[in-house]
């Protein structure tokens, strides 16, 4: 595959910084960064262009094409919804330079309003009852939200009529909802291009703060795995998606919203092996992916940084040099920190290598010859499976097919150089 040239907008949305985690070190990848406003996407995007408009602005199209036909873009991921749907139209009517990363033009219309969605999906999933005036309320409390909107901007319960009069003389047109009390989940989906649903992993919103999930863990339901298919059956998707649910004061869950883009949290799944956004950029390219999620457990916490707590324990790490720990002549700073982490552990790191040269030699040049306990040159098509002598060990590799390989034949956990973080402490 070429190197692509891939523009996030808006890069300093926590969806955003949430999709430079997922393709920083993809070998495969040219990241850039768009924003309206200096937000902080311009801290960590390196490729960083801080002066376009907002996406209600009637420029932002022609100021969009310019800078995809300057620098030679291929691909947009709108990293916020009211982006996603511009975008999304704009090339459904031919006007937009290059190709947007999301789902049908007609499934991010539906999926941008509460109403249309809920409309779409009442007696194929449950759902909240929606009140066309407080006069057909008959319990207390609601729940009052805009029709557009995203994470918890603008919503409000209301525990009494009282309350939902304040609310709504204000904003008339906010939606009444049945109010629901129980347990939310998000649910991280991947369609391929063929329709099918290839992955779907649902984690529980433990503690939310300003509409996101900043404290979350996997959560196994038949239930929502059933939901997920009823809702990749009924509308068509293509690549990452997600929908939330909540559960009923009847127990039921019920389907709060969906969008077709990438979750700010899919970071935990993505640390679990499953990287939506690459998967994404690889199936656009002509390839057929997969998705190998590890079975450990994990823990995500957010505070404006990710950390992760692995239910794993390793006294051997065994890793790939290039485009893993060297990248386009670069040493991976996260992962070098990381093994020099294993050696203040007394962790024992084993270099696995396909290398092209002279591997002592390169070692050398980049100052790292005495890092490794061991060093395997494979040179003859060797599997790496058959160097792996320890069982309570991990594996890193960038590439997917080495890493399907080694967890088949080891049965140990496997890492790709973008997961590396889970394991930093």
């Amino acid at each position: 595959m070429k190197k692509l040239k891939i523009l996030v907008f808006p890069c300093g949305s926590e969806i955003g910084l949430e999709l430079y985690r997922s393709l920083r070190f993809a070998k495969e990848v040219e990241l850039y960064g768009g924003s309206s406003v200096p937000d902080h996407g311009r801290f960590v995007y390196e490729r960083h262009i801080g002066d376009l408009p907002f996406v209600e602005d009637p420029d932002f199209i022609g100021r969009l094409n310019r800078l995809i036909e300057e620098l030679g873009i291929d691909y947009v991921i709108p990293a916020h919804d009211s982006v996603l749907l511009r975008l999304a139209e704009a090339r459904h009517e031919g006007g937009l330079a290059c190709p947007v990363i999301t789902s049908p033009v007609e499934t991010c219309r539906i999926a941008r309003s509460k109403k249309r969605t809920m409309e779409v999906f009442e007696g194929v999933v449950t759902t909240p009852r929606v009140y066309g005036s407080l006069s057909e309320v008959t319990e207390y409390p609601v729940f009052l939200k805009p029709d557009v909107g995203q994470g918890s901007k603008g919503t409000v319960p209301a525990y009494s009529k009282e309350e939902a009069e304040f609310h709504l003389a204000s904003q008339p047109d906010l939606l009444i909802l049945e109010y629901l009390p129980g347990e939310e989940y998000t649910v991280d989906c991947y369609t391929d291009k063929t329709g099918e649903l290839i992955f779907q992993g649902a984690r529980q919103r433990q503690r939310i703060s300003n509409g996101i999930s900043v404290n979350t863990k996997p959560f196994g339901s038949e239930e929502i795995a059933e939901i997920a298919a009823k809702i990749n059956a009924r509308l068509p998707f293509a690549g990452m998606w997600f929908f939330q649910v909540k559960r009923s004061k009847a127990g039921a869950l019920a389907l709060m919203e969906i969008a077709p883009r990438l979750a700010g949290t899919m970071g935990m799944h993505r640390n679990l092996g499953v990287n939506f956004a690459l998967m994404n950029i690889y199936e656009l390219e002509g390839y057929r992916v997969s998705a190998l999620p590890n079975p450990f457990g994990i823990e995500m916490d957010r505070a404006l940084h990710s950390r992760f707590k692995l239910d794993i324990r390793f006294d051997h790490v065994y890793v790939d040099f290039d485009d893993c720990l060297l990248i386009d002549g670069k040493i991976n700073t996260c992962l070098i920190g990381f093994l020099f982490q294993c050696l203040n552990e007394g962790v024992q790191v084993h270099l696995l290598t396909r290398h092209a040269r002279h591997i002592h030699e390169t070692l050398a040049k980049h100052r790292i010859e005495r890092l490794f306990d061991s060093v395997v040159h494979l040179r003859n098509g060797e599997k790496k499976s058959s160097f792996i002598k320890h069982k309570a060990a991990i594996f890193i590799d960038d590439s997917f097919s080495e890493r399907a390989e080694v967890s088949s034949s080891c049965k140990i956990p496997v890492f790709a150089p973008d997961a590396v973080e889970s394991l930093l402490k």
